[in-house]
C-alpha cells in the first residue's frame, strides 16, 4: 500500500470512529431527512384538554378534522340528573356545543365545525315515535359534514335511542328519518351520507 493508499484509510478509519462516538451510523447513500416533523394533526395536547375543561357534565362532539369526523372532549351545561333522561335537553346542548367555534388550541390542531348555530331543538309531534327530535329547521337542508357531525354526536349520546341510531325531522309536516352513523360516515363524512329510513 503506497503512502497516499494509506493515508486514505486512516482518515477513513477516524472518521468513522469520530461518528460511532457521537452515536450517529455512518452511511454511505447521502441522506436528505427535510425538515423536522409538524404537529401532528387531530390531536390534542394534554394541557390543552385540561385547559378546556369546565364545570359541567362532560361529553364528546364530532367535529371535522382532516376530512374525517374526530371525537374532541367538551362539557354542557345540564344539571346531572337530566343528562341520561332528558332526550331534548341533551340534543339542545350537544347541537349548540357542535356550533360552537373551535378554541384556538382546536384550531391549532385542525378542527373546524360546519354547524351553524340558531337551530331549536323539540320533542315529538302527536303521533311521532317517543324518541323523535324535531329541529326548528329542516335536518336535510343541512350541509353534508353539518349532518354527519350531528347524526354521529347525537347517536354516542343519549340524545340517541337505545338503538344507538338518531330519529330527526324538521317542523310541522316534515317527515321524520332514521339516521345511523356508520365508521364509514366517519372516515369520509363529506361523500358517504349516514344511512337513512323514512319513519311511518
Amino acid at each position: 500500500m503506497n503512502r497516499r493508499r494509506l493515508r486514505a484509510a486512516l482518515l477513513a478509519a477516524a472518521l468513522t470512529a469520530t461518528l460511532a462516538g457521537c452515536g450517529i451510523r455512518s452511511t454511505e447513500v447521502p441522506t436528505d431527512f427535510g425538515p423536522g416533523p409538524s404537529r401532528v394533526p387531530c390531536v390534542m395536547s394534554g394541557s390543552s384538554i385540561a385547559s378546556q375543561s369546565t364545570s359541567g357534565v362532560p361529553v364528546q362532539v364530532f367535529l371535522v378534522c382532516a376530512a374525517q369526523l374526530v371525537t374532541v372532549d367538551r362539557s354542557v351545561r345540564i344539571p346531572a340528573e337530566k343528562a341520561t333522561s332528558d332526550r331534548v335537553r341533551i340534543a339542545q346542548a350537544l347541537l349548540d356545543e357542535l356550533a360552537h367555534t373551535p378554541s384556538a388550541s382546536e384550531k391549532q390542531a385542525g378542527f373546524a365545525t360546519d354547524v351553524r348555530g340558531g337551530t331549536v331543538v323539540s320533542g315529538p309531534d302527536e303521533g311521532d315515535p317517543e324518541d323523535a327530535l324535531r329541529f326548528s329547521s329542516s335536518p336535510e337542508d343541512l350541509s353534508a359534514f353539518a349532518l354527519a357531525q350531528i347524526v354521529c354526536t347525537f347517536a354516542d349520546s343519549a340524545a340517541a335511542g337505545d338503538d344507538r341510531e338518531v330519529i330527526m325531522g324538521g317542523p310541522g309536516d316534515d317527515p321524520l328519518r332514521r339516521y345511523e352513523c356508520t365508521q364509514a360516515v366517519r372516515q369520509r363524512p363529506g361523500t358517504v351520507a349516514p344511512p337513512t329510513e323514512t319513519v311511518k
